[in-house]
């Protein structure tokens, strides 16, 4: 038994199904929203968890109502090679399922005409082989001189030949039955005469035959041929299954307003569950398996074209076949029978399998080909570790042992696929560079740098399961894999459906419960026994309560779910390269090359007045702009930033557009050439800007990005020479990362108080405040401030209760500054004075 959820399959109306769906969608994301909301939690976390919910909830409620449809897409596929045994699973009792129970009963009508197509294959085979046979057998021995022509031998030929005379005029008539348009010629019969003469005609030798007719006198209106034909194909079936010597007995009496005309022999007869199927057509029963199988069907067929009926009758001995015949002559002359052809109709010429769209979802992303429960398990797992371990702990090991697990995940997925290449030197390059930003949340407890390394690695971790090697492809990459989570609900949904029964989960599933429930009573009995056990089950254990539960559950499924998408973008990763900007190279060269023109000029005017304030010196700036030398640096650095962006996206616009020649390759080359005398000018002036003002977070992350930025050009530079950039997307992105890796193994937090106390006069204008809401990294700084200051800092902000961590949050910055602690503490009071505060 497979398990299939179908929940909705009681509900009759497709209308009111659709209805339900979104009734119970949105009352789930709500409910979820408003105990987020109570909860605490931050709506960046609650909402995609309540769609990701209303998401799975739409899949289990949706499942029955699509589910047939698919079963019936892929079973017509099935019956159009020939396999009509296909069935759906018909439970719905909506439209629906309506459709399925009468796609069904086609199906199970197609297979019974297909096999009653091979019986008459075969049954005319046979008949047509016997006659044949013998036949040839009196002619060859005819020709060869073994038997002279006598009329033995011409009787048994003739008789033959009739034969198959008469399995001809079967299939006339049959083909006769499927045009269904018959004339009728209809005359007053009497039936004593025309029942005496039929039996006369197919009499056969070894049999006896009565004919009896009450009335004597007794007539019908009927067309004399097609009664004959009924007539003869009755007595020719009672003769072939009536034993040697018995009687074959052909009666007519008046039934009401009606003519009874029966047929009745002494053989085997015919069961009551045959009676209805051997007036099919190359249907025969058990009893009577020789024959074509379209006697009693053409009997049927002449019964029903004159308004009658024929049936099995009840007998004491053989079988007994009645047509019931009106005696009304008022009737069409023509009939038409709503019959249906049982003759295979001509394949059609194959046809090539349509192409999807160029811009369809599967032409660039593709389903995942296989199921694997184990992702979805470790998925799961994680998801349940990150509820357990995050809240309410400091990073530290715990968390990076969590996203270790993610990105472990992810990696086995590419790996499980068989179609994924091997492993490169790339990616274990990719896999060792995310695995040291990892273990930045076990060295550092700067929050803002771990989560910046956190960031980077499982954004190199989605370069490297989609192979983005384009600006466009980075931004698909990004956008993969929250889309993944409706992308990967097919996918999930097979592995997630079973394949064996419900009940050879039981025995895994009772030995789960009763090993929980042990580990549990004994645990707790032990605990309560052994104050040394019961510490070591605390350190194990999660302090879990019911106000912080739903942040929990919140949170398990947030990284179950990134994790899947993430796992999913790994396995069957889109093709992201694909999509591109619609910008061909243009004909005319003035299009870009006046453009990129123009840019030139404006740097090198940039360049020149850089170079004048450099030599004018101070005197020079205060007289032509009213502003010091640290004014005047400070207010151009964001603008240099955002033209050296400007810059790579102009350089990537015009070689999209120029054609490749050494037009293109200076004046590119010249602007790439200019940004770098600009990225190199931002950070001059910003350093002498953090020289005058003082060191902060922004403005060294700020100072790394323009550097990054200035070696993303040197990189643009590097591809224009080599003439080939398919490696410099992954190159600046590995090279970003590096640079937040190197950031955090320098430790910034350190650098900046450093710096800041190394500043003249440090212990006078130093912002002690600043240095406060430093993480516990900077503290072998701190540690050797004076005693006033040094309680400034300790006393207040980040840095003044380094909290006693245990194993699953160790951090190395922590357990530094509480052993430089150890030989310091902190102040008890904040000092006295205007120690505490800035003098700027």
């Amino acid at each position: 038994m497979r398990y299939d959820v179908r929940p909705l399959d009681s509900i009759r109306s497709i209308k009111v199904k659709l209805g339900l769906l979104v009734a119970v969608t949105v009352t789930v994301a709500s409910v979820l929203a408003v105990v987020g909301t109570r909860a605490g939690l931050s709506p960046w976390a609650t909402v995609p968890v309540a769609v990701l919910a209303a998401l799975g909830v739409t899949q289990l409620l949706a499942r029955g109502m699509t589910s047939p449809l698919r079963e019936m897409t892929n079973a017509a596929q099935r019956m159009a090679t020939g396999d009509y045994s296909q069935r759906v699973h018909a439970t719905s009792r909506d439209e629906v399922g309506e459709l399925a129970r009468a796609f069904n009963r086609m199906a199970a009508t197609l297979e019974l005409v297909d096999r009653q197509r091979r019986d008459l294959v075969a049954n005319v085979s046979h008949e047509l082989r016997t006659p044949i046979s013998a036949l040839q057998a009196v002619l060859e021995n005819l020709v060869d001189g073994v038997s002279e022509p006598g009329p033995e031998e011409l009787r048994l030929a003739l008789a033959q030949t009739e034969r198959l005379g008469r399995l001809v005029n079967d299939l006339l008539d049959l083909s006769r039955v499927e045009e269904g348009v018959t004339p009728l010629r209809v005359k007053e019969i009497r039936l004593a005469d025309f029942l005496t003469e039929a039996v006369a005609q197919a009499r056969v030798d070894g049999l006896r035959y009565a004919v009896t007719v009450e009335p004597e006198t007794l007539t019908v209106p009927a067309d004399p041929d097609r009664l004959h034909q009924l007539l003869a194909n009755l007595i020719d079936n009672a003769s072939r299954h009536s034993p040697s010597g018995g009687l074959v007995q052909v009666s007519a009496e008046a039934a009401g307003g009606d003519v009874l005309v029966a047929v009745a022999d002494e053989g085997p007869g015919i069961a009551a569950s045959d009676r209805r199927a051997v007036f099919e057509r190359f249907t025969t029963s058990a009893a009577h398996n020789s024959g074509t199988g379209l006697g009693l069907a053409i009997s049927r067929w002449v019964a029903q074209l004159h308004g009658g009926s024929i049936a099995v009758a009840d007998s004491d001995r053989g079988c007994r076949i009645n047509v019931l015949l009106p005696t009304d002559a008022d009737r069409p002359t023509t009939t038409k029978e709503p019959v249906m052809s049982t003759l295979t109709p001509p394949a059609p010429l194959p046809e090539s399998p349509p192409t999807p769209p160029r811009d369809s979802l599967a032409s660039w992303w593709p389903d995942a080909p296989r199921r694997r429960p184990a992702i979805v398990t470790a998925a799961l797992v994680t998801g349940a570790a990150a509820a357990i371990v995050i809240p309410d702990r400091s990073e530290g090991l715990g968390t990076a042992l969590v996203f270790a697990a993610v990105v472990g995940t992810v990696f086995a997925a590419r790996t499980a696929v068989g179609a994924q290449p091997r492993w490169s030197w790339r990616d274990g390059l990719d896999a060792a560079i995310v695995a040291m930003l990892l273990a930045t949340l076990v060295l550092r407890d700067a929050e803002w740098i771990t989560i910046l390394c956190l960031l980077a690695g499982l954004a190199l971790v989605a370069v490297n399961s989609t192979r983005a090697r384009s600006v466009v492809g980075l931004l698909a990459t990004a956008a993969a894999v929250p889309l993944a989570s409706l992308r990967g609900l097919p996918w999930l949904g097979r592995t997630l459906k079973p394949r064996t029964s419900v009940a050879a989960w039981l025995p895994a599933a009772r030995t789960a419960l009763v090993s929980v429930v042990l580990l549990l009573v004994f645990g707790a009995l032990f605990a309560s026994a052994d104050a040394l056990f019961a510490s070591w089950v605390d350190s194990v254990t999660p302090d879990i309560t019911w106000n912080d539960l739903p942040a929990r559950v919140v949170l398990a499924l947030f990284i179950a779910a990134g994790t899947l998408a993430a796992a999913y973008v790994s396995m069957a990763p889109p093709t992201v390269d694909r999509l591109q900007l619609p910008l061909r190279p243009s004909r005319r060269q003035f299009e870009w090359l006046a453009p990129v023109t123009v840019v030139n000029a404006v740097f090198l005017l940039f360049l020149v007045a850089q170079a004048t304030a450099l030599f004018g010196g101070h005197a020079y700036l205060q007289r032509t702009t009213g502003l010091t030398y640290a004014d005047y640096v400070h207010e151009g650095f964001g603008q240099l930033t955002v033209a050296t962006i400007l810059t790579v996206t102009v350089v990537a616009w015009a070689a999209r557009k120029a054609t490749p020649g050494r037009t293109r390759d200076l004046a590119l080359g010249l602007l790439c050439a200019m940004t770098i005398v600009v990225v190199v000018s931002a950070l001059h002036r910003m350093h002498l800007y953090e020289e005058a003002y003082g060191f902060t977070r922004l403005r060294l992350l700020v100072s790394v990005f323009e550097g990054w930025i200035g070696v993303v050009v040197l990189l643009v530079m590097a591809a224009g020479v080599v003439k080939a950039r398919g490696w410099l997307v992954p190159m600046a992105v590995r090279l970003g990362a590096v640079g937040l890796l190197g950031l955090a193994v320098f430790n910034p937090d350190l650098y900046i108080a450093e710096q800041n106390l190394a500043r003249p006069d440090s212990t006078i204008g130093t912002d002690y405040v600043y240095l406060a809401n430093l993480s516990t990294d900077a503290y072998p700084a701190i540690w050797k401030l004076p005693q006033e200051p040094f309680a400034c800092v300790t006393g207040t902000g980040e840095l003044s209760r380094p909290s006693g961590d245990d194993w699953l949050e160790w951090n190395l910055g922590r357990a530094r500054a509480r052993g430089l602690l150890a030989e310091r503490p902190i102040a008890t009071s904040e000092p006295a004075g205007d120690v505490c505060h800035p003098t700027r």
